[in-house]
């Protein structure tokens, strides 16, 4: 792609020359930094607020995103009761000591074809051969996926 047909594609997508961000990549690091401000000033009842939050921004997500979102949610916490939910980039997540482990990404909220489910760099999921699972496509859960989600996720937090 030449550089004028991606600063169109960009421009298109809103992002802006300055910074290359789109507006949703703006919005997303503005959420981010609000929860990190509000994260803050929370103090003993932070767990609570953050999982709070975190059901209200998938009880606000369109169908069939919060179906997907409730399921992940439910089989994450069940997975890895250790886990604390928390918002990252304004999308549910699940964290410990802080750190996100895993989180879910809504296609509708991402303008994207399918919904994510993913790890980061905590996850203990590195495998023999160095190549393994980061995030996974999501429109629908089978019973076989929801055992994948769990069995994933028992792994990052071992």
């Amino acid at each position: 792609m030449s550089a004028a047909s991606k600063a169109r594609k960009d421009e298109q997508q809103g992002a802006s020359p300055e910074d290359g961000l789109s507006g949703a990549e703006r919005a997303a690091v503005k959420q981010r930094a609000a929860e990190l401000r509000t994260g803050a000033r929370r103090g003993k009842d932070k767990a609570a607020a953050d999982e709070r939050d975190v059901l209200e921004k998938i009880a606000q997500m369109p169908q069939p995103d919060r179906a997907l979102a409730e399921r992940v949610h439910e089989i994450v916490l069940a997975a890895a009761p250790e886990l604390a939910p928390k918002l990252f980039y304004g999308q549910p997540a699940y964290a410990r000591a802080g750190k996100v482990v895993c989180f879910f990404r809504s296609a509708q909220a991402d303008g994207q074809r399918y919904s994510t489910f993913g790890f980061n760099e905590v996850a203990n999921l590195d495998e023999d051969g160095g190549l393994w699972p980061t995030s996974f496509a999501l429109t629908e859960l089978t019973e076989a996926g929801e055992e994948t989600i769990r069995t994933l996720v028992r792994r990052a937090v071992s």
